[in-house]
This record gives structure tokens, C-alpha cells and sequence, in this order.
């Protein structure tokens, strides 16, 4: 009999979580921060440098230029800055939503320091004379705009005024030349005063003694100048020097863009993926659909509550995490599956099926998180952003497909509705045997139990081997093609609303002195072109070129400039990742398997990590930092795969007891291939989705990436079904066929 209230319980969930997600989304989705790679803005990493040679850098001078820093920010009216102390002496600043990139990058590099100088250039006074927020906008007596500044102590100035008026009234001379950012041994007022915009403040005649402490700044200043002018001051001037070594400047129109198109190859995605659900799972693919929308919904809510950032890379990882996401719902249903073509009723299947794919699921998610933890760790801010999304993506992943499910599909098979009737879960009552002609070592229907996996292995390392081999001869004949992450310069991104030529970009650059080493263009159209730079630009050349590309093109570009210290060192930081999150997987498959298995997966990672790093030598794709989040997703992704086949592997040699030959062991081996044949295809299949929806329509700016992730799936794939599990036959093997030494007998003691 079924007992209805479980079903009305499900529909009650059903119109809860819906109305929630209806009610809450717009709300949480419009209080989420977005980064400055979806709204336009910039991120500079400054090294701090001494401001002479008896100063030193320590915590408490970081600090204090923290502090002078975010005052500036707060002139500039942005909103929830992030800037961050970095070692030992670098400071992060990134700035998302700024209007004026070049004017806000100027206003937070310089030091700000006020001098009162005479016409031979000697400092009389310096900004430590000025009172506390002594600074304000004014107008002089001809109602031009000016700056009234505010002293401590008039003495100070009454005495700095008659050195000034004894220098000479009537020759000239009796002038205070007022200066900001003064150069010792560069500027002077000699070499300045015959300009038409000098770079000194104001200079004007002293022709007697002011014992006050009002002073004027009158120069040719507009009313917006002076008033910055005046908040620069009061936010104090910075204790350091600050050298630019990694800058990156997106315009508003490329973060709108790159938006739209995310967001848009997201929703085809997952809206592929959950159709794909749907068919191939019947009922519990329904349930599979209900559990990843409050996923996705749970994910946006935890990142607005951490106040996280949300970037480019982080949508991939939450389309991406989707795909990932729905692994757990395949073990699960497939196992459920098996146990019903074994014969056991639904409630039956749907524990042996829960209890069975949980330590797998286990298994999986924890090395890939290990990745992940990985890339947070070693990773620049926009990688960060990926893997903290990735983090919370794994983490409610487990959540929603586990717990989820099982309650929501739980109503359903505890009412016994589902009794009987096997196809709601995708089996045909044909694949289903006689549970009294079975026991525990009866195999379930399976149409793949005639593939022999283990047959043709030696093709698939020689395969392998072969593609190893030219893989390394692409790379010595053409080594890859590394971004300016890697290799250090300047990277130029113009976005066009028409179609764009490299030549016409190389001629128009090269006419303003700027000729770029390469161009290549982008877009569906080849509406967007980036130009390389081997040097790494300053802040002037950066504010040069983006005028110049914004008069012409009408569009700001997004500037990226890398120091060659920085991209040696983010280079570094790639290999130590990829070694670290290699060395953490090995430790947590040899405790939970043994050092065998670690071993053949560590083999079949490298084997997939390097045919992605051939393949991109081959078609010279630019390799960047979001290469080496790929790399290491895939990482995560290959050894997620390798373990549900490992797992497999475990529980078959525990059910067969003895296994003493080659044969025994190509048995088990084949047979937990065929068993998990069907969730690996399934499971890629569905990522795939994501990857290519991401490659399709995502933004350009995610395109090497989404490359890299789809190269990486299909050889991920690959290495666990043909690699992995081969590899640990073999090594097994040769490990039960070695003698075993006799135990040594203790001699007989002599009487």
C-alpha cells in the first residue's frame, strides 16, 4: 500500500525549496561583490622600498602605509576596497568599479609629500607643519580656485617668511616655491619656471612677515583638482616608496561583457546538464535536478555571507562545480541500479546504493579538494577566486547529493510507490534477475561485461609512450607559448565594435611609439585584439596607451603588466603547486588505499598533466596563470575519476578473497572497469557540458582555460579507464609473485 504522506511531504519540500530560491536569489545574486574582471578596475602589487637610507621597512611601517592608502581610497569614493599586506614588504590594492583608472593609480603611487622651498630649491618647511586635516578647497581673491592649507605653529611660519623676504625684494628672488613630491637632485625651480605647467604647486612673492597660520596655494587648478589636492593632503603623505611590479587594469566595458557571457554559457550549461539528469535517471534524475538548484542557490548564499569576491574564474568554477556536483548523484544512482538488476526491492537497492557509493564519494571529493586548497594557497587573487569557489562547490556538493538525495528520494522509495516499478530509476525489468538464484558474488547485468579492459593494455602504453615521446619534441622544438605571468611584459586588451586587423592594431600602436611584439585577435567577430609587450610598462606608459586606445576605439582597454621578479616567482609557485598537491595525493591514497594504487595514479596525473602542457606547445596557445588552475582541476577531476575505479578495484579483490594469479587479478581489474564504466563516461560527459558550454559562449578571457579543462577531461578519462588501473595490475602482480623470504629459526641454544 502506498503510504501517500511521504508524497505529500516530497511536494511540500518541492514548494519550499522552490519558493525559497524564487523569494531569496535576486536578493543575494544583487548583494554579491563582483570583481573587478566583471565591473571594471585594477589590481597593483606594490614592493615598498625605504624612503631614504635610514629608514627600514618593518610591520609597523606597512601598516601606517595601509592606513595613508585606504585614506586615499576613501577620496576616491570606492566603495569596499581590498588592500593587503603581502610578505615582508608588498602591499595589494585592488579596486573594483573605478571611473578613472589612471587618475585613481596616481593618486594611491604618490608619496604626497608637501615642501616649502626658496628659489635655490632648500627645504624651509615640509608637510609635517601642516595641522591635522589643515587642508580644504578655497578661492582666492579673484575667485579662482585654490587651496587654503592650515599650520600648527605661526611662529614656524613667520620665521620661514622672513628668510624668504630677505633674499631680496625687488630682484626676484623673494619667492616660496611650494612643491608636491619634490626630487632631490631632479627637479628644481630654475629648470620649472619658465614652464607653462610646472611642476611645482604655486610660487609666490613674500614681501614681508605673515606671523599666521593661513596659508594659500593659488596655482591653475580647477575646482575638482584642488579639492583632491587638498583631501591628498589631509590623507597624509605615505612613509615609503611604492614600486609597481604587477598591475592588472580592466576596463568597465570588457567586465560587462565578460559578465553577460558567462553568466549566459552558465545557464546553457547547467540547463544541459540537468536535461541530461532528467533522461538518463528518470525519477531520481528529477530529484538530482531539485538537489543542484538548492546547491547552486546554497552557494551563491554562502559566498554573499562570506563577503566573498565573486570573479571570472569563479563562475567557471561554479558552472564548472555544477558538472562536478552531479558525480555524487551518478555513484549513488548507479549503484541503486545495480542492486535492482539484482534483483532487491527499491528500499533495499536504496540503502545497499547509499551505503556502497558514500566512502567513494568520500574518496573523491577530498582529493579534490586537496587541489584546491592547493591553488588557494599558490595562487594570484583571480586563481583564489577560483578556488574558493571550487571549495564551497565541493563542500555543498556532498551537502545536496548526499544528504539531499537521500531524503528526497527517500520519501519516495519509503512510500512504495517506487515498488515494481524499475524503469522510474532507468532499468528495464528484462536486466533484472531472480534475487533467489543469486548471492554475493553474482555480477549484475552489465553491457559492458564483454569489454576487456585489461587485453590491450600494452597498445595503451605504447600509446601513451609514443604520445609522450612527441609531446617532448613539440616542446624542445617549440617550448610553449607563456603569458606575461610567466615570462614578464605588458599585455594589451582593445575591444572594438567592429572587426579589428593585427596589422591595423600594429601600425596604430606603433604610430604613438608602442609597437607590440605580436597581436592576436579574438572574438567571434575578431572584435578584441591583444598586444604583447616584452616590457613591463610604467604608470605613465600604461595612462599614454589607454588614452590613446580609448580616443581611437571608444572602448578603455584592459591593461596587464607583469615584473620579470614577479613572473619568475609565479612560475615558482606553479611548479611547487602542482608538486604539492602531487605529494598530498599520494600521502591520502596510500592511507586509504595503499602505495600501489598512489603510485599508479601520481603516474596517470603527470601522464595527464603533460599531454595538456604538449598540446598547448602544439597549438601555441597562451599559457597564464588560469592555466595552471586548469591543470590543477584537472588534477583533482583525474584522481576523482582513478579513485572510483581504485574503490571499485577494493571491494572486488575483498569479495573474491583469493587472488593468487595474473589472471585472478585482470579478473577483478576488468570487472571493476566494466562496473564503473558507465558512471566515468556519464560523469565526464556531464563536465564536458559545462567545459564546452564555457569554451562556446564564455567570455574570451576564459577561452585558454576552458581549452585546457576540456583537453584535460578527455585525457583524464583516458588514463583512469587505460592507464591507472592497468598500471596497478601489473606493479600488483609482480609484487604477489615475488618470493616471500623463509622466516629465519632461532638457532638451538648449545647445552
Amino acid at each position: 500500500m502506498v503510504k501517500r504522506g511521504r508524497i505529500v511531504a516530497f511536494f511540500l519540500l518541492l514548494i519550499l525549496i522552490g519558493s525559497t530560491i524564487g523569494v531569496f536569489t535576486n536578493p543575494i545574486t544583487k548583494d554579491i561583490k563582483l570583481g573587478l574582471d566583471l565591473q571594471g578596475g585594477f589590481e597593483v602589487l606594490y614592493e615598498v622600498k625605504p624612503i631614504n637610507e635610514n629608514s627600514e621597512i618593518n610591520r609597523d611601517v606597512l601598516l601606517s602605509t595601509v592606513s595613508a592608502l585606504n585614506k586615499r581610497v576613501n577620496v576616491l569614493g570606492v566603495s569596499e576596497p581590498n588592500i593587503q599586506i603581502e610578505g615582508e614588504d608588498r602591499i595589494r590594492v585592488q579596486l573594483a568599479g573605478v571611473d578613472d583608472q589612471s587618475k585613481a593609480r596616481e593618486l594611491l603611487s604618490t608619496e604626497a609629500k608637501l615642501s616649502f622651498r626658496d628659489v635655490d630649491d632648500n627645504l624651509l618647511m615640509d608637510g609635517s607643519s601642516l595641522a591635522e586635516n589643515g587642508a580644504s578647497q578655497s578661492f582666492d581673491p579673484n575667485n579662482r580656485p585654490s587651496v587654503a592649507l592650515t599650520l600648527k605653529d605661526a611662529s614656524e611660519f613667520a620665521e620661514v617668511t622672513r628668510q624668504v623676504r630677505d633674499m631680496g625684494i625687488g630682484t626676484g628672488r623673494n619667492l616660496m616655491v611650494i612643491w608636491l613630491d619634490f626630487e632631490e637632485g631632479v627637479d628644481s625651480y630654475e629648470a620649472e619656471a619658465g614652464k607653462a605647467d610646472p611642476k611645482y604647486l604655486s610660487a609666490a612673492g613674500v614681501d614681508r612677515v605673515f606671523n599666521d597660520t593661513n596659508v594659500q596655494i593659488t596655482g591653475n587648478f580647477t575646482i575638482e583638482e584642488a579639492k583632491e589636492l587638498a583631501e591628498l593632503l589631509n590623507a597624509g603623505s605615505l612613509p615609503v616608496e611604492l614600486e609597481e611590479i604587477y598591475s592588472t587594469s580592466v576596463g568597465a566595458k570588457f567586465g560587462e561583457t565578460a559578465l553577460q557571457k558567462t553568466v549566459f554559457a552558465g545557464m546553457i550549461g547547467i540547463s544541459a546538464i540537468l536535461l541530461f539528469m532528467l533522461v538518463a535517471y528518470r525519477l531520481p534524475g528529477l530529484v538530482a535536478v531539485l538537489t543542484l538548484s538548492a546547491y547552486i542557490f546554497l552557494i551563491l548564499l554562502v559566498f554573499e555571507l562570506m563577503n566573498g569576491v565573486l570573479t571570472l574564474p569563479g563562475i567557471a568554477a561554479l558552472i564548472l562545480g555544477v558538472g562536478m556536483a552531479v558525480d555524487a548523484n551518478i555513484i549513488t544512482y548507479e549503484r541503486i541500479k545495480e542492486e535492482l538488476k539484482l534483483g532487491r526491492s527499491a528500499m533495499s537497492a536504496f540503502r545497499a546504493g547509499n551505503r556502497n557509493s558514500l566512502s567513494t564519494i568520500l574518496d573523491a571529493n577530498i582529493t579534490t579538494l586537496l587541489a584546491a586548497g592547493v591553488m588557494f594557497v599558490y595562487g594570484t587573487s583571480s586563481v583564489q577566486g577560483f578556488a574558493t569557489m571550487l571549495i564551497v562547490s565541493i563542500l555543498l556538493s556532498f551537502l545536496t547529493a548526499v544528504l539531499g538525495t537521500r531524503l528526497l528520494l527517500g520519501l519516495w522509495v519509503s512510500s512504495r510507490f517506487m515498488n515494481n516499478k524499475p524503469h522510474l530509476f532507468g532499468v528495464k525489468k528484462e536486466e533484472m534477475l531472480d534475487i533467489n538464484k543469486t548471492d554475493e558474488n553474482t555480477e549484475p547485468p552489465n553491457r559492458f561485461s564483454n569489454w576487456d579492459f585489461v587485453k590491450h593494455r600494452k597498445k595503451f602504453f605504447l600509446f601513451s609512450g609514443a604520445m609522450i615521446v612527441v609531446g617532448i619534441i613539440l616542446l624542445a622544438a617549440f617550448r610553449l607559448n607563456l603569458g606575461i605571468d610567466f615570462a614578464s611584459g605588458t599585455r594589451v586588451e582593445i575591444m572594438s565594435d567592429s572587426r579589428l586587423t593585427a596589422e591595423e592594431i600594429t601600425e596604430e600602436l606603433a604610430s604613438i611609439d608602442y609597437e607590440p611584439k605580436d597581436v592576436v585577435l579574438a572574438g567571434t567577430n575578431n572584435e578584441i585584439a591583444v598586444a604583447r609587450y616584452v616590457d613591463d610598462f610604467t604608470q605613465t606608459e600604461i595612462a599614454e596607451i589607454k588614452q590613446f586606445i580609448e580616443g581611437k576605439y571608444g572602448s578603455e582597454p584592459s591593461v596587464s603588466t607583469v615584473s620579470p621578479t614577479v613572473g619568475q616567482e609565479l612560475a615558482r609557485n606553479a611548479f611547487f603547486a602542482v608538486l604539492i598537491a602531487a605529494i598530498g595525493i599520494i600521502i591520502y591514497v596510500t592511507i586509504r588505499f595503499e602505495w600501489l594504487f598512489a603510485l599508479a595514479a601520481i603516474v596517470a596525473l603527470f601522464h595527464d598533466a603533460f599531454f595538456i602542457i604538449a598540446f598547448f606547445s602544439l597549438v601555441r596557445l597562451e599559457v597564464d596563470i588560469t592555466f595552471i588552475a586548469a591543470v590543477l582541476t584537472i588534477v583533482g577531476y583525474s584522481i576523482n575519476d582513478t579513485i572510483v575505479t581504485f574503490d571499485r578495484i577494493r571491494e572486488n579483490l575483498k569479495r573474491k578473497k583469493r587472488v593468487k594469479t595474473f589472471e585472478d587479478l585482470a579478473e577483478v581489474v576488468n570487472r571493476s572497469l566494466q562496473q564503473t564504466f558507465v558512471r566515468s563516461i556519464n560523469t565526464v560527459g556531464t563536465v564536458m557540458i559545462a567545459v564546452i558550454a564555457l569554451l562556446i559562449f564564455g567570455s574570451e578571457s576564459i577561452t585558454n582555460f576552458s581549452v585546457a579543462l576540456l583537453v584535460g577531461l578527455v585525457v583524464g578519462t583516458y588514463s583512469s579507464l587505460f592507464i591507472a588501473a592497468q598500471l596497478w595490475l601489473i606493479w600488483k602482480h609482480k609484487q604477489l609473485s615475488k618470493p616471500k623470504k623463509a622466516p629465519v629459526e632461532d638457532p638451538e641454544p648449545e647445552v
